[in-house]
């Protein structure tokens, strides 16, 4: 960025954010958006959810804090509850008087032991501890500087395993703010390394190499090797080229069995430790997971899809091995909803154990859950559009909640509705949210919110603080939450029906989506917004390109010319899966899908919103747009939040989101 543009950016910022806001506002609609802001933020969250192998007793991250708390199963295996008289305990390094940051929770084998990591002894810094389940103090096994994450118990219960990002200057991942560098510009590599931490003595060792950036890892049944998705080189960056690598737990050389151009994740070695399962398929998020399930030889050899043509993508797995073979658990996400399944892994055959339009898992992305060593007892956190999140435990299908921390949160929107459509030969499936108070004699306005990704799903789940498009129900609004060609939901073909093609097939799907919206609720055709966040900012601002059925549009941390994007951006690997192509060989492919190549049949106010150190969809994509929009007197706005990743901390910023979203679509829509 050059000198005279980041002074601009930063004069405009100045300005946006010490004026008031001048955009016209009815009393009702800010008692509306004052009382939808404090209820989205005002839910406890789940970071993790863990059952113990014993079934007897599950765990659970509760808004950076660790809860415990006792279970029992009926004689009859229909349901699990807490144990009488138990209550959820607090787990913790400290003393229990102040709150740390606290997480990433593992049950030991023999279910007597839970490791997690901390900063209660400096704050900032986690370290990995023990601490009996039964009660007691915590013991601290490290005392690094440094990030850390997933820790996992070997199967004899003598050693943990983690991933360690020595003197990280941050968390892992492409999500957080990027740091900024001057003088002589190098890529940034810090690697993530598999570590292995003694239970008893506390010594660690680092066993995977150097120059390699381990993202996921599994133990072998005996103990005696992993099994990992891993990279050389930027962690953020590579890793939608990761391999498949074993590695001996003594340390070495790592040795790939499986190499793809698609990405893979959630490596799980099957129990007789011949095979290795693993989630493969075309994914735009290193956390937003969905593919078939492959199998392949422990040593290497030919991996093998058991889910072809599967009309789900699969998001999580495990093993499970009964007396008629090996089957694999898996959590898929299905037409707009979450569902649980298993697969013989000799016949491919799939058997459906649960499904629902609620968002069932055990750490807040994809679905998944959290089972006992005997598969009879799981537990996860549920939610919907309806419903905040709480821990449930039990059965599968026959669960219980046990926690109520949520119980006094009430949506401040409205219903929800799943809708289906076709287009093109596809099936189509979106959420449609009702304005609050919903009166059938009136007409609405609607604002469409694309979600993320495009490997992602709009799904029935309670918003957060960055849900400003939800936030828009309360002030009077339909919210419609499209599932495009390109979505998780309906198989790998559906997820795949994008490449090469961003912007036509994917947006033709939503503007059917948004005439079948037409027909079953009164929508005010001429009182059409249009929103979104990253591939969602992207799609806001090809909308704006290619037709004026929109009366006002947000643009978030939007994409609006892929030439320039491919030499801005963190992750540019991400790009040849879905263009065929780097930019250098094939500039036209990218060219054909930026909204800049069309901006001067652009007439719609659109508002822009971007952080200022956002590694996915940098800043400046989101000023190139603004500044045509600008020039070719649109009315615009642009805002850009400071030290700001793709996902923003700060909850001023946040909530300075969704205010001036709402107020914008109110100007414009009402």
């Amino acid at each position: 960025m050059t000198a005279s543009l980041k002074k601009t950016i930063l004069i405009s910022l100045a300005l946006v954010l010490s004026a008031p806001l001048l955009m016209s506002q009815s009393p009702g609609s800010m008692s509306a958006m004052d009382e939808t802001v404090r209820t989205l933020f005002a839910a406890r969250g789940f970071s993790g959810v863990a059952m113990s192998p014993d079934g007897k007793q599950v765990a659970w991250v509760e808004s950076s804090a660790i809860y415990i708390s006792a279970t029992q199963v009926s004689a009859t295996q229909v349901s699990a509850t807490q144990a009488a008289g138990a209550k959820p305990r607090r787990i913790t390094a400290g003393d229990g008087k102040a709150f740390h940051d606290e997480g990433a929770i593992s049950w030991s084998p023999d279910s007597k032991n839970l490791a997690f990591l901390s900063d209660a002894a400096k704050s900032g810094q986690q370290q990995l501890y023990i601490v009996s389940a039964s009660g007691g103090t915590a013991k601290k096994l490290t005392n690094v500087k440094g990030f850390l994450t997933t820790p996992g118990w070997s199967p004899d219960g003598k050693t943990i395993a983690l991933l360690f990002t020595e003197n990280a200057e941050r968390a892992a991942g492409p999500l957080v703010a990027e740091v900024a560098q001057t003088g002589v510009i190098k890529e940034s590599v810090t690697e993530q390394r598999l570590t292995l931490v003694d239970v008893a003595s506390g010594n660690l060792r680092q066993i995977s190499p150097a120059d390699m950036y381990v993202y996921e890892y599994d133990w072998s049944p005996d103990g005696k090797r992993f099994v990992t998705t891993a990279a050389h080189g930027n962690g953020d960056n590579n890793w939608y080229i990761a391999q498949l690598y074993t590695i001996e737990a003594t340390g070495g050389e790592m040795k790939s069995i499986h190499k793809t151009p698609l990405q893979i994740a959630n490596p799980a070695w099957s129990p007789d430790g011949k095979s290795v399962a693993f989630i493969e398929g075309l994914m735009s998020d290193e956390p937003s997971v969905g593919g078939d399930i492959f199998v392949v030889p422990a040593a290497g050899g030919e991996a093998r899809n058991i889910t072809p043509g599967m009309k789900a993508s699969a998001s999580w797995l495990t093993w499970t091995s009964t007396a008629a073979g090996q089957r694999i658990f898996f959590g898929e996400e299905i037409d707009g909803g979450s569902g649980l399944a298993t697969v013989d892994v000799s016949s491919g055959k799939i058997d459906t154990l649960y499904r629902t339009g609620d968002l069932i898992s055990g750490n807040g992305w994809g679905t998944a859950v959290s089972l006992s060593a005997d598969g009879m007892v799981t537990a996860m956190v549920r939610q919907s559009l309806a419903h905040p999140p709480e821990v449930w435990v039990g059965p599968i299908g026959n669960w219980r909640q046990i926690t109520t921390v949520n119980a006094n949160l009430k949506p401040a929107w409205g219903e929800a509705k799943s809708i289906h459509w076709t287009n093109e030969g596809f099936k189509l499936q979106g959420w449609l949210l009702y304005p609050r108070n919903f009166d059938p004699s009136k007409k609405y306005p609607m604002v469409v919110n694309v979600h993320g990704g495009p490997g992602a799903m709009a799904r029935s789940s309670w918003p957060g603080s960055h849900s400003f498009g939800v936030a828009l129900s309360s002030a009077g609004y339909f919210v419609f939450q499209p599932n495009p060609r390109g979505s998780f939901g309906e198989g790998e073909d559906f997820t795949r029906a994008n490449v090469k093609d961003f912007g036509y097939g994917d947006w033709r799907d939503i503007m059917t989506g948004v005439d079948q919206t037409l027909k079953e609720a009164p929508i005010d055709e001429h009182r059409l917004g249009l929103t979104g966040w990253s591939y969602g900012g992207y799609m806001t601002m090809w909308g704006v390109t290619q037709t004026n059925r929109f009366a006002a549009a947000v643009a978030g941390a939007g994409i609006a010319n892929y030439q320039s994007y491919y030499g801005e951006n963190q992750i540019d690997q991400w790009m040849i899966p879905f263009f065929g192509a780097s930019v250098y060989d094939d500039p036209q492919v990218y060219a054909k899908s930026s909204p800049i190549t069309f901006i001067k049949k652009a007439r719609t106010p659109t508002l822009v919103l971007v952080g200022d150190s956002d590694g996915e969809c940098p800043t400046p994509q989101s000023y190139e747009f603004w500044h045509a929009l600008k020039t070719l007197g649109v009315e615009t706005e642009f805002v850009v939040y400071e030290h700001e990743g793709h996902m923003f901390a700060s909850r001023e910023h946040q909530k300075d989101v969704i205010e001036r979203a709402m107020q914008w679509f109110d100007q414009h829509l009402k």
